[in-house]
């Protein structure tokens, strides 16, 4: 599978002299399903704040499909190829 680590990074605002005040790049893009991933293990406070980013990337750009990946997500991949 064709993967590429955070290719994108995607302005939520900028500052008055036009640099990005607030921005969201996605862990994973996979060129053959254009789709990014997110993936999260991290304490329910910045998950919060992961999923706010979803929230916003999809209002600003609803053309970009991404989909996050919680702790849960990834131990269960890990458990079904094997990988523990």
């Amino acid at each position: 599978m064709r993967w590429e680590y955070e290719p994108r990074t995607f302005v939520f605002s900028r500052d008055d002299d036009g640099n990005p005040k607030e921005a969201f790049a996605p862990d994973f893009y996979l060129p053959d399903q254009d789709l990014y991933i997110e993936i999260t293990t991290m304490n329910q406070k910045l998950v919060r704040r992961k999923n706010k980013k979803l929230r916003r990337l999809a209002e600003l750009y609803p053309e970009v499909n991404c989909k996050l990946f919680y702790q849960r997500d990834f131990e269960a991949l890990i458990t079904k190829y094997g990988l523990t």
